[in-house]
């Protein structure tokens, strides 16, 4: 498993610069490294830009009762400690029906249901912050990440500057794209009046009698 001194290395390497014996090394790279591994939370900032499969996590959460809105929406749901982006909010254990009506403001969701179901990005240390789990692409998006956050302070020519961008570029492309494939496929929710006519309406076993796939 890749250690924080392999991703340091890693983005010296992209640098052009020398590689860190450990990660006590009185050098100024490492501690511009740490400064944004660690100040500028380097590693949740990667886990921003993409809804990582890998880092992806699934809670049904009831609505806080020691919370009440003073206005608007009826029900607030206090957002999860590892929580970094939302990947779908729904009323169902299978996700098959969004909910549309709420907000999300100040470390909350406000809604009128009392229970919703959430499958978002975690940066906890069982998924975002496993670097076990990480694969090879999303390794390549931290390493270019750290490196172009520290590619200002250690060259002096633009035009590495830009090599480096594009470098960080190019990995978040590939790797989003790897993520998005990874995903299993989906089917689309059964409309209204498809599921009153069916002689099973209350089905669930996850399944779809449209046969319609997306994704």
């Amino acid at each position: 498993m890749s250690t924080k001194l392999d991703f340091f290395n890693g983005a010296l390497l992209i640098c052009g610069e020398r590689f860190l014996a450990s990660l006590t090394e009185a050098q100024e790279t490492r501690r511009l490294l740490d400064h944004v591994w660690d100040v500028e939370n380097g590693v949740r900032n990667c886990l921003e830009r993409g809804q990582w499969y890998f880092a992806m996590r699934t809670i049904q959460i009831d609505y806080d009762s020691g919370v009440t809105p003073d206005y608007g929406y009826s029900r607030a749901f206090a957002k999860p400690t590892d929580w970094v982006i939302t990947s779908a909010l729904c009323t169902d254990e299978y996700f098959r029906n969004p909910q549309t009506r709420y907000v999300d403001e100040a470390g909350y969701w406000y809604s009128d249901v009392d229970t919703l179901y959430v499958r978002y990005v975690s940066d906890d240390a069982g998924y975002g912050l496993d670097f076990s789990k990480w694969p090879g692409q999303f390794r390549d998006v931290v390493e270019a990440h750290l490196a172009r956050k520290i590619i200002h302070k250690i060259k002096n020519s633009e035009e590495e500057r830009e090599r480096v961008f594009k470098i960080y570029d190019k990995a978040l492309r590939e790797a989003k794209n790897n993520s998005l494939m990874a995903e299993p496929t989906k089917f689309m929710p059964t409309g209204s009046w498809v599921r009153a006519r069916s002689r099973y309406p209350s089905r669930r076993d996850g399944g779809n009698t449209t046969g319609n796939l997306t994704g």
